[in-house]
């Protein structure tokens, strides 16, 4: 994404009219250049990449400005869940045609998001594809040195822990799709609304990132299904996992829909896009680490205890029955 003054093309054109504004970070060089400059500060620097992709990560119809905060977002949910502050990002943007129309409320979206987030713009590149529209977004944050939380850190004994509510997101596109959830739900459209608003734009909890440095083991952001991405963790340290199905935190429509049996735990546990934090942290911190998450404003819950071995984690309902799930995550192939 590089802008070129002595002769303008027509992709010089649109980087100038929608990215050159969010690129407000010195060592962005104002998009004039082949690179930029992302100073460390004393910082170990944190590098993510996500790219989302029409039909995919979102659905053809989707407004253009939820599309440019997912895009964005995923990769802020990254660096939270590694306890690292956002320093800016680059971005790759393919589209079919550059229509004014749609880069207007993308752009405009991006910016506010970029700016909210304390991440601009660095750079980028911008294709024209005759396939789905993509975008793919490499964000850079700042951590302290040696401190950034890893998967492979979770300990027995740690209690497992998540931000928000788990399923909302799976639930949501169900909505958007018509499918069970939209039929049951069809009277209530705020309940509607709030789930699609969890699939469309999800709430990265960057506000968490120092607590988690200060007090958790592992950590890593639940994007593929908590059941599959505990599995993840699980596998990197080494470890098990015992989870509690009636301390998992829920939605008021994810509760409703749960208990008139439209939907099971496999499609909350697995479903994915929640884009939550999973974390564990001993026992003896939880309690502080719960009270500088309310401090935050960030929803923390307790669901289970890491366990010796290297099982499956395992998922307990009221009953005390372990239950079998019929897939872990999504699987994108």
């Amino acid at each position: 994404m590089t802008l070129r003054q002595d002769n303008p093309s027509l992709e010089d054109s649109l980087i100038a009219r929608y990215f050159q504004p969010l690129a407000t970070d010195p060592g962005a060089f104002a998009l004039g250049d082949d690179a930029a400059i992302l100073s460390a500060d004393g910082a170990d620097i944190v590098v993510t990449t996500d790219a989302i992709v029409e039909g995919v990560h979102f659905l053809p119809n989707d407004p253009p400005d939820s599309v440019a905060r997912k895009a964005l977002r995923v990769n802020l949910s990254d660096l939270a869940a590694k306890g690292a502050t956002p320093a800016g990002f680059v971005l790759t943007l393919a589209l079919r045609q550059a229509e004014a129309s749609w880069l207007e409320p993308f752009a405009r979206a991006l910016g506010e998001d970029a700016s909210a987030f304390a991440c601009p713009l660095l750079g980028g590149d911008t294709v024209a594809t005759s396939g789905p529209l993509m975008i793919s977004v490499t964000a850079f944050g700042r951590v302290p040195a040696g401190r950034m939380v890893r998967r492979c850190g979770a300990r027995v004994g740690d209690r497992v822990v998540v931000t928000g509510t788990i399923g909302d997101a799976a639930l949501g596109l169900d909505v958007l799709k018509r499918g069970a959830a939209a039929a049951v739900l069809s009277s209530d459209p705020a309940a509607q609304a709030a789930l699609v608003a969890r699939y469309r734009v999800p709430q990265p909890r960057n506000a968490l990132a120092a607590a988690l440095r200060d007090h958790a083991h592992a950590a890593m952001d639940v994007s593929d299904g908590l059941a599959g991405d505990l599995a993840k963790l699980c596998a990197e340290s080494l470890v098990s996992a015992s989870i509690d199905l009636v301390s998992l935190p829920l939605s008021v429509p994810a509760t409703t829909l749960l208990a008139c049996g439209v939907i099971g735990f496999d499609l909350l546990l697995s479903g994915g896009d929640d884009y939550e934090v999973l974390c564990t942290i001993p026992e003896q911190r939880l309690q502080a680490f719960a009270a500088e998450a309310k401090q935050a404003g960030v929803v923390v819950t307790a669901i289970g205890t890491v366990m010796a071995g290297t099982a499956a984690p395992r998922f307990i309902d009221a009953q005390g029955r372990q239950i079998a799930l019929q897939r872990l995550s999504y699987s994108h192939f």
